[in-house]
């Protein structure tokens, strides 16, 4: 939602538009202040392409027909444009009353070497509101501009053929990462990898129906070589076996664009809250010495180590005849459930003296905060859950000594973690098992094959995967179904980069058999 302040500034500008030139943008116009415009300059847009507030510089973006002709208006440049891609120092002017408006930086980007892949401009002006406003004025003022709607430019980008959907969806990531993490798997999706790797995938599916459709039409006439269907057969099940490996990820790049869920659990008065206060640095939770105070997920945005994580604080977990706290326990239990990591905080002063009691204890607590965690003989992985031991400012330091090496050997736990929130005692070593377990869940952006981050890409994978089994199964029985089948993976796959179409078909088959020659 654009502020007020530019919703009115586009506003005014169409109506300055519309009330300058007497004629709609549609119409032909014949020139504005002695430089020629036409029908085609009524799809320019522009808009601020910086950040909204005051800033050391703005930068202006216009984009369609009309770029040059708001460039010559706007600058004095009456016949040639500046060298593409050439920063070119300009008092830029109001086109109507010739007032200086500010004096800035501009640069020309021709058709088709630009972001859209349209003539396009760029204004690089100071970044005051009354400056930006006063320039978006002007712009408005020449026929044939329109403000941009949100995503436009990069929606004729996409439409140029310039950005791929998923090179889209990571330029989108990129602009909102937040964690370093974040910014090597935007990054590494908006250089096309990952749609490259659905090209290919593409490619193949498309051969292969190719293939089919070539032996359903031509057959009969051997036009076809031997064993064509068998190239087909095994094509598929390479396809499926990459596509399996590919949505086998766990959902570890998905996790890393959202972040990773962390939820804080464990009885009344353990310190749950104030671990999250003590990692948040900041009282984002309320610390009582009172049992039940939290009833509410609290939660809150953290970076560990350049990995993005969702802390949520939850009500401590006990039997209350309260009916607020009642549900505030049934909520920690429902986040619990959807958690990827959950921390089980513990009293250490409720912990038997002897080690092999307190493993005891800890295994019998643990089964009554995880769910469906009753079994004794259960096994929890060192990257959902981590076992934490607050207040040990409490014990003396042969006590924490003692509990420590011997809680190591005990088999069946997870990681356990010795920490006082109060003293900050153990915090360092509780935060590098903690990044190593969110490392674990996210895996590394950088390395091996490129992750699916979108839900939508693994829906319609899945549909993809689904659709070739159909070929599988009617193969033998019915061809022609068993083609419908490669082409509705097709599609499932052309709905994720943007990019299928019948004619790329035919020129394969065109091209692989010489039908007609």
């Amino acid at each position: 939602m654009l502020p007020s302040i530019h919703r009115g500034i586009w506003r005014a500008a169409e109506h300055i538009l519309r009330t300058s030139t007497g004629t709609p943008p549609c119409r032909f116009l014949s020139t504005f202040n002695g430089v020629p415009v036409g029908i085609a300059d009524a799809e320019t847009i522009f808009a601020l392409s910086s950040g909204h507030g005051r800033c050391g510089v703005a930068v202006v973006r216009a984009s369609g027909p009309a770029s040059a002709t708001a460039l010559r208006c706007m600058t004095g440049l009456t016949r040639k444009l500046p060298p593409p891609r050439t920063a070119l120092l300009r008092s830029i002017t109001d086109p109507q009353s010739k007032e200086v408006l500010d004096r800035g930086l501009v640069f020309w980007f021709p058709a088709p070497h630009s972001f859209t892949g349209e003539d396009s401009v760029e204004f690089h002006i100071h970044g005051g509101p009354a400056v930006i406003t006063a320039v978006l004025q002007a712009l408005g003022s020449v026929p044939g501009m329109r403000p941009a709607e949100a995503g436009e430019f990069t929606r004729r980008a996409f439409q140029a053929g310039k950005l791929g959907l998923t090179e889209v969806e990571g330029l989108g990531d990129l602009i909102h990462a937040e964690t370093e993490a974040q910014r090597r798997q935007a990054l590494r999706q908006m250089s096309g990898e990952l749609g490259r790797l659905y090209q290919d995938w593409t490619h193949k599916l498309k051969r292969c129906l190719a293939h089919v459709e070539a032996f359903i039409d031509f057959s009969e006439d051997e036009l076809i070589e031997d064993g064509i269907l068998n190239q087909v057969d095994k094509s598929v099940c390479d396809l499926q076996a990459e596509m399996e490996r590919h949505l086998k990820d766990e959902r570890r790049g998905e996790r890393l664009r959202s972040g990773v869920q962390v939820v804080i659990a464990g009885a009344t008065n353990a310190g749950k809250s104030s671990l999250l206060n003590t990692l948040c640095q900041r009282p984002a939770a309320i610390v009582s010495p009172i049992a039940g105070t939290t009833r509410d997920i609290v939660e809150t945005a953290l970076d560990i180590g350049g990995f993005p994580v969702l802390l949520s604080d939850t009500a401590g977990l006990r039997e209350s005849p309260d009916l607020v706290e009642r549900e505030g326990v049934r909520r920690a239990r429902e986040r619990v459930e959807q958690a990827d990591l959950t921390l089980v905080v513990v009293d250490c002063a409720d912990l038997p003296s002897d080690a092999q009691r307190a493993a005891a204890f800890l295994q019998e607590h643990l089964g009554r905060v995880l769910p469906n965690q009753e079994q004794p003989e259960t096994v929890y992985p060192a990257d959902r859950f981590l076992l934490v031991l607050n207040k040990t400012d409490m014990l003396h330091e042969e006590q924490k000594l003692k509990l420590d090496r011997e809680l190591r050997q005990v088999s069946g736990l997870p990681p356990v973690c010795l920490i006082s929130c109060h003293t900050n005692e153990g915090l360092q070593d509780f935060l590098t098992v903690l990044h190593s377990s969110v490392k674990t869940l996210c895996g590394d952006p950088l390395s091996g094959a490129p992750t699916l981050t979108q839900a939508r890409h693994r829906a319609h994978l899945q549909q993809c995967f689904a659709a070739l089994a159909q070929y599988q199964r009617y193969r033998d029985i019915d061809l022609a179904l068993a083609a419908e089948g490669v082409r509705l993976g097709l599609t499932s796959l052309g709905r994720i980069t943007g990019r299928v179409g019948a004619e790329e078909i035919l020129d394969i088959i065109f091209k692989d058999f010489c039908i007609g020659k």
